[in-house]
């Protein structure tokens, strides 16, 4: 029974992490490790999103057969790469309108020959950016590219994507249909743009470099607090973008922003996974080598122009990282580096960060009044209800705090930050009785 239902049970948007079997576990880590890599390879021979997921579905289902079977292969992601090119071949041959898709079938039957015969072909290869630049592609959206490559490339699920443009679920599903179907319709070419196209789609690209990054960094669901496979695809991502574009100020800082912020992930839980805050935090074991190194970038980067929102995040970064301790950080360096941040990019978002750094410049009153304005926009954002207990809980409304405590809980996904904004709201709830004598 137990085999079965994991065989059926098995999908990209939910591994198999609550059964104790190591079939399952291995396949969780070639997941995480080689989805994108995976997924990018398989696209790449097909010009078929869709086909791509269902093929490579396909493969993990008949993985976690053949592997309990005849045991774990040496190289799972070539194995998975090689079933799902066949899986891809059935689906091809089974096809209502295979005339059509000829061309697709004939280049699968040629990679499986070639790989029967050469058996000794173990890597994969990494059409990563060359996905990222097609799911970029000006025919669509700017909106939808991020979320296409989100969902195809950084392995994120449409709750995800949908919580992270604080869309509803359904809606983005649709989105990401449409722009597969667009895609195909439209010919979009598999390819990294010429120099002459490259301005026009970079943006994009880095918003979803740093997107993925963001997931990694804060996961929005699950025990972990930390996703450092997504960090790492990210930061692998923005590397070979500035290989490609040297001496472009804000991919330099892109990279120096996540750098820094990468470099402080062994500080950022406990050895039980509990979630440790920034000022809480043994800034001992953080990555000084990483540090230097994002820190060097963005100094470089902001002696070149022009000027962009990415360089301004690392500056804030940097700010964070040379501080010795947390009562040592320069507060008003940071809320001038935000109110630049603020003229390129005026979400509501960023206005939210900015007034945590406003709190401990003014004040936490000072912060609550400036948050308040963002009620509307953010109202089902997760981490603006965290902010605000907090900025309550510092200025002593501990009623309001464990209010905005309940509902950031409620909208949280990720047992780890629930787990931290329990503890904090137990606290406010004591002080609040005391204060009432109770």
């Amino acid at each position: 029974m137990a085999r079965s239902r994991c065989a059926r049970s098995w999908n990209w948007d939910s591994p198999l992490t609550a059964v104790a079997d190591p079939v399952a576990a291995a396949l969780n880590e070639v997941v995480q490790g080689s989805r994108g890599r995976l997924l990018a390879a398989l696209i790449a021979n097909l010009r078929d999103f869709q086909l791509a997921e269902d093929s490579m579905q396909d493969a993990l289902a008949s993985a976690l057969v053949h592997w309990r079977r005849s045991g774990i292969p040496a190289n799972p992601s070539g194995w998975l790469l090689k079933t799902a090119r066949r899986k891809a071949i059935d689906r091809l041959r089974r096809s209502q309108n295979f005339n059509s898709k000829s061309v697709q079938y004939s280049l699968m039957l040629k990679l499986d020959q070639a790989d029967a015969e050469d058996e000794s072909r173990q890597e994969i290869p990494d059409e990563r950016l060359r996905l990222i630049f097609t799911c970029c592609h000006p025919a669509l959206d700017p909106k939808t590219r991020i979320a296409l490559t989100l969902r195809t490339l950084g392995g994120l699920t449409t709750a995800e994507i949908a919580r992270a443009f604080l869309d509803r679920e359904a809606a983005m599903a649709q989105r990401l249909v449409r722009a597969r179907h667009k895609i195909v319709k439209s010919g979009v070419p598999f390819r990294v743009p010429d120099a002459d196209d490259w301005d026009e789609r970079l943006n994009s690209v880095l918003s979803v470099i740093y997107l993925i990054f963001n997931e990694g960094y804060a996961a929005t669901r699950g025990d972990r607090q930390i996703r450092v496979d997504l960090c790492e695809e990210a930061i692998f991502l923005a590397r070979l973008m500035n290989r490609l574009r040297p001496e472009q100020p804000e991919v330099e800082g892109l990279l120096a922003l996540m750098l820094m912020i990468h470099a402080r992930r062994r500080a950022r839980s406990t050895a039980s996974g509990a979630m440790v805050p920034i000022e809480m935090q043994d800034r001992e074991v953080w990555d000084r080598p990483m540090i230097m190194q994002g820190i060097k970038l963005i100094e470089t980067a902001l002696q070149r122009a022009p000027l962009g929102p990415y360089q301004l995040q690392a500056a804030i970064q940097a700010v964070h990282s040379e501080a010795q301790n947390f009562d040592a950080t320069r507060w008003d360096e940071i809320l001038g580096l935000y109110d630049l941040l603020v003229q390129f990019d005026g979400t509501a978002i960023v206005k939210l960060n900015r007034c945590v750094a406003l709190s401990y410049v003014d004040g936490p009153e000072a912060a609550l009044r400036a948050s308040r304005e963002l009620s509307g926009e953010l109202a089902e954002y997760q981490p603006y209800h965290a902010a605000q207990a907090a900025f309550y809980h510092r200025a002593k409304h501990y009623p309001e705090a464990v209010h905005s405590y309940d509902r950031a809980i409620e909208l949280c996904d990720n047992r780890s930050a629930v787990a931290f904004l329990d503890e904090k709201r137990r606290g406010a709830k004591k002080e609040a009785e005391q204060m009432l004598g109770l």
